[in-house]
């Protein structure tokens, strides 16, 4: 009598599924309150610059920064912008009408179909806005949108308020890989996040409701919490948070 040889387990077959393209030079994702467009130091450097003046702390967890001049920002954008991993953009605060951040899409894997958010950098004027959210939102909607299946997000395991904002985007935790660089000659574990292709009808949904002129009032407060719309979404809630 033979023996019957296991069979190891095996993914499901991915049917029916282009490998996406990469973020096109001239990008521009333009929404209700912010506009992402592909990051020009000759357009953006100086506007920014003067959004980050006197806001040392934004830099504390990118492996740049700070910069003590106008000219040396204007060099490390020019460097920057126009690669393609990682890939730059601007964000336009259009309630404030001014330049007020940056954030890139990186490690970008069309045959994976596998994309990440990385090198956000919100000036103070920009954080816990209606267009910071709706940025991302713009940015993860466009990654969907092209086909790709897995959005992540990851930060030094010790930036609380990056581990929090990947949760209320409802990116699922991860995990930590441990000491898994060196940023700046300190040590950095890194927390992992992400959200997948048949999250994002559910996720996007939440993100609509949120950005909702009826969900704030006259003074442009919440009514109700980007984090209650997604928490249904999450898989997994960061056991830290």
């Amino acid at each position: 009598m033979s023996r019957q040889t296991d069979i190891p387990p095996r993914g499901a077959p991915v049917e029916n599924w282009t490998p996406p393209i990469v973020p096109p030079a001239d990008l521009c994702l333009d929404g209700r309150y912010a506009q992402v467009q592909s990051l020009s130091a000759d357009k953006h450097a100086a506007l920014l610059y003067r959004t980050y003046e006197g806001a040392d702390q934004v830099w504390d967890y990118l492996p740049y920064g700070p910069f003590s001049s106008a000219a040396l920002y204007h060099r490390w954008a020019r460097d920057v912008s126009g690669q393609l991993d990682p890939f730059f953009v601007a964000i336009h605060n259009k309630e404030t009408r001014a330049f007020e951040g940056v954030a890139s899409f990186l490690r970008i894997d069309p045959k994976a179909g596998s994309i990440e958010v990385g090198h956000i950098n919100f000036s103070p004027a920009l954080q816990k806005t209606r267009a910071a959210t709706e940025a991302l939102f713009l940015m993860m909607a466009w990654a969907f949108e092209q086909g790709y299946r897995r959005f992540e997000w990851k930060c030094d395991a010790l930036n609380v308020p990056s581990r929090r904002a990947a949760q209320r985007l409802g990116l699922s935790y991860e995990g930590v890989f441990r000491q898994a660089t060196v940023v700046k000659g300190r040590n950095r574990d890194t927390a992992w996040f992400a959200t997948i292709d048949k999250e994002w009808p559910a996720l996007s949904e939440a993100f609509r409701m949120w950005l909702d002129p009826a969900n704030f009032d006259d003074t442009g407060a919440q009514k109700e919490r980007l984090a209650d719309f997604t928490r249904l979404v999450r898989v997994a809630d960061d056991p830290t948070l």
